[in-house]
Parts: C-alpha cells; sequence; structure tokens
C-alpha cells in the first residue's frame, strides 16, 4: 500500500511539472509576430459561377440595400451585437433580410455545445422578412438601427450577385469564426466587393484596441464571462487591429461605413437601453486577498499534543479559521481546476487556436481539483488534518510547484517573454494564489510520525 500511495504521488507531481513545461515551451515556439498568422486585408471571395442563372431586377434604381444593425444584448451569444443586411426590391415587391447568423441545433444542443468547443461551428445564411427579425430583437430589448447603402447600380448588381450565389443551397452553410468570418465580417465582405476593395484600401489603419480589449469591453455586464474569457484566450488576441479588423463588430462596421460616406438616412427601427456595465470581475477576485492575508497573520507554532504529533504550525481560532480557509479553498481550486482542465483540453482536442499554448496554465492546473477534498475537510470540521509525513511533503512540494510557476509566469509577464497580456492576473489573481499556497504549505496540515512495529 505504502509503495502503491508514492506511485500515485510521483505520478501527479509529473503531470504538475508537464503542465509547467508545456505551458512555458510554446512561449518558445508559437512567439511569432500574429501578422503572420491572420490576413490583415480583404480576402478573396469564390468565383460566382453560371451568372446566366440569376435573375436580375429590371430597375437597378428601384432596388436599395440597408444595412441592419443591433446593439448588443445581455447573453453571452449577444455580447457583440448583429449585423443584418435588407434588400428591397421595388420590381418584384419583394423585402427581404439576409442574416448569417443562424445556426443548426437539431442533432441536439449537447452535441451542438461539444461541436462548438472542439471548434467546430457551422452556421448558415437565412432570410426573412423585416418584421420577423424586428420582432425578435424587439423581444430581447435591443436597439435596432437602419441605414441605408449608398451604391451605384453597378455595385448593386455585384452585392445581388454575390447574395444570389450564397442562398444556393452548397454555399449556405460557413465555417463561423468569431473574430474573422462572422454574420459581420459577411457583411463587410460583400460591401467591400460589391465598392471593387475600396472598402479595405481605406480601412487598414491600425487602432488602439486589441482583440482582448473588445472582448472585455463587450463582456463588462457579465463579469464572470469576462474573467473566464480573459483566462482561457492566449496571446493570439493581444495585438492591435486594423479598422478592416475591428469591423468584425456590429457597431464598428457602422461606424466604418459612416465615416466613408457610404450610410444615409439613417432610422431607429427599436430603442432600448443597453446593459450596464457591472463590477470588474479583478476587483471581486481581489477580495480574496484580505481573508489570506489575515490566515497568514494567524499561523502560529504548534504544541505536540501526542506522541505521533510532528513539530510545525496551526492557525489560531482553528473552528474559524480553518472553515474560512476552507470556503476560500473551495473557491480557488474549483475555478482553478476548471480553467485548467478547459485550457488543457482546448489545446489538444478544439480547432479554437485562440485556447492554444495559453501561458494561463502555468496558474490553472487540472489537478488543483484535487483541493476540492481538503477543503471540504477544512470546511467541515474546522481543524487542520492530520497525515502521515509522506502525504504532507507531497502537498508541500505541489504548494511549491505553484509558488515556483507563479514567479515564472509573473516573469515571463513581465520581461516581455510572453507576448500575453497578463497584466490583469499577475495584479488581481497572481497574488491570490501565492497568498494561499502559503497558508497551506505552513498550516493546512499536521503532520504525524509513522508508527511501526516489528
Amino acid at each position: 500500500m505504502q509503495r502503491k500511495h508514492h506511485r500515485t504521488v510521483l505520478v501527479v507531481l509529473l503531470l504538475a511539472l508537464g503542465i509547467l513545461w508545456s505551458a512555458v515551451l510554446p512561449a518558445q515556439v508559437d512567439n511569432q509576430p500574429a501578422d503572420n498568422a491572420v490576413q490583415l486585408t480583404a480576402q478573396d471571395l469564390p468565383v460566382i459561377d453560371d451568372l446566366r442563372s440569376i435573375r436580375l431586377p429590371a430597375d437597378w434604381n428601384r432596388v436599395q440595400f440597408f444595412l441592419i444593425t443591433v446593439d448588443v444584448g445581455n447573453h453571452l451569444w449577444d455580447n457583440f451585437g448583429h449585423t443584418a443586411l435588407r434588400m428591397v426590391d421595388e420590381n418584384s415587391d419583394t423585402d427581404i433580410v439576409f442574416n448569417w447568423g443562424l445556426f443548426d441545433t437539431s442533432v441536439g444542443y449537447l452535441r451542438f455545445g461539444a461541436n462548438f468547443a472542439r471548434g467546430v461551428m457551422e452556421y448558415q445564411l437565412g432570410v426573412s422578412p423585416p418584421h420577423w427579425e424586428l420582432s425578435r430583437y424587439q423581444g430581447e430589448a435591443r436597439t435596432v438601427w437602419q441605414d441605408r447603402i449608398t451604391l451605384t447600380n453597378a455595385q448593386k448588381l455585384q452585392l445581388y450577385q454575390r447574395l444570389s450565389w450564397n442562398l444556393r443551397p452548397e454555399n449556405i452553410v460557413y465555417s463561423y469564426d468569431y473574430f474573422f468570418d462572422n454574420c459581420t465580417t459577411r457583411v463587410r465582405d460583400y460591401l467591400n466587393e460589391a465598392l471593387s476593395g475600396t472598402l479595405a484600401d481605406r480601412s487598414q489603419t491600425l487602432v488602439p484596441e486589441t482583440f482582448r480589449d473588445e472582448v472585455q469591453s463587450h463582456y463588462a455586464s457579465l463579469p464572470l464571462i469576462a474573467l473566464s474569457l480573459d483566462v482561457l484566450m492566449n496571446e493570439r488576441i493581444d495585438r492591435q487591429m486594423s479598422q478592416w479588423e475591428q469591423m468584425f463588430l456590429p457597431a464598428s462596421l457602422r461606424d466604418q461605413l459612416g465615416r466613408l460616406g457610404l450610410l444615409t438616412d439613417t432610422e431607429v427601427l427599436a430603442q432600448f437601453t443597453p446593459p450596464q456595465d457591472r463590477y470588474s470581475p479583478y476587483l471581486v477576485t481581489s477580495l480574496l486577498m484580505l481573508p489570506l492575508l489575515l490566515l497568514l497573520l494567524c499561523v502560529r507554532k504548534a504544541s505536540i499534543a501526542s506522541f505521533s504529533s510532528q513539530p510545525g504550525f496551526t492557525l489560531r481560532l482553528p473552528s474559524v479559521n480553518y472553515r474560512v480557509l476552507g470556503l476560500t479553498g473551495l473557491v480557488i481550486s474549483l475555478f482553478s481546476g476548471i480553467y485548467g482542465i478547459i485550457m488543457l483540453l482546448g489545446w489538444l482536442f478544439s480547432s479554437h487556436e485562440d485556447m492554444h499554448a495559453n501561458i494561463n496554465l502555468l496558474l490553472f492546473w487540472p489537478t488543483d481539483l484535487m483541493g476540492l477534498l481538503l477543503a471540504t475537510r477544512w470546511t467541515l470540521v474546522g481543524s487542520a488534518p492530520s497525515v502521515t509525513r509522506g502525504r504532507n511533503q507531497f502537498v508541500m512540494i505541489y504548494m511549491a510547484l505553484h509558488l515556483l510557476a507563479a514567479v515564472l509566469y509573473v516573469f515571463m509577464g513581465l520581461t516581455g517573454f510572453s507576448q500575453q497580456n497578463t497584466l490583469s492576473l499577475m495584479m488581481f489573481v497572481v497574488p491570490v494564489l501565492i497568498l494561499f499556497a502559503l497558508v497551506v504549505s505552513t498550516a493546512g496540515l499536521r503532520s504525524v510520525r509513522s508508527l511501526s512495529f516489528t
């Protein structure tokens, strides 16, 4: 039994060391300029074949296109807003809205969620009457703007042909990407094609914001989501965007088209108050430092209560302080373990490149979920559990590795070894993890002598 215990300890420690090494190594290998990985200008759209099969309106002066911009919502899936394209053809008395934000859940929500996590995101184009679209956004209490797009007849022809091509069954479905191919970038790309590339040419100026800045800004009304996305996404989102790239956001597309004089006849089809920004998630996280600092001040030398006891440290007012440590440990172990599992699985099995080789794996380990057992014990009993010397050494080594990883994380962030934006985590999360590791290492367990009788 003793050998089996030592093997288990060795496996867990090797796993922790593996996480440390794997989180550092990619920063050396993958630290390439982001411009090499992402196209900053417009991509060539597929050639429209069989143009003769597309029936064209008789009079282009009676065809108008409108940009539909929907304000942000207050859910995980709608906090970037939404873009659609409305076409009014008086020749055929047609008035429809093109919407690239549809997805099929007929495979079941569980399978759809699993596919989404793996990076298999098949969205599709749908068309509907304007009143149907508008009623949906009114039900969600989201403001809707409509702007007429200023196009020549030749540009209208080009856009009409592209939309007709997209409506063909073989072209309806596309691989969704939240930054580079979504409901807004589809409209942007099609308008750019109709404008012979002038939209892309006039939108190459870099903006101050990064992709991470926009993610944090748009999820300010959902603090837990904002914190989670900041932890789970890697350095690929930490570079400045061009105006072209920033147009993945509906509001940015509308603003840029307006600056270029391509929008007119603005109407507000629905008016609602947008979601209000809430508290900073890092402010809440930093509050964990207070009880941990107090616990560290409550550490005292433990007395030897019995022949089997080992000298060590404990907490004053144990029935209170160990329960405080337990509750704090439950929160830290749960979030750290879950974040670690998501990052590791996302790296190994997902095609979401924004989740690969994340330096935050230095802080959040999947194995931290083991801490739930110890934290539960502190919370329920209100004392430090007595463990064998071997188990105590295992916890000490594990905490030491965590401290080493935290120091390495700060070093990599401050020296620029990693291009990932880690400032918020260094300021508000790393101190919490270090304090927790120190308290657990000094007073979390009570070591007892292993007795043997021969």
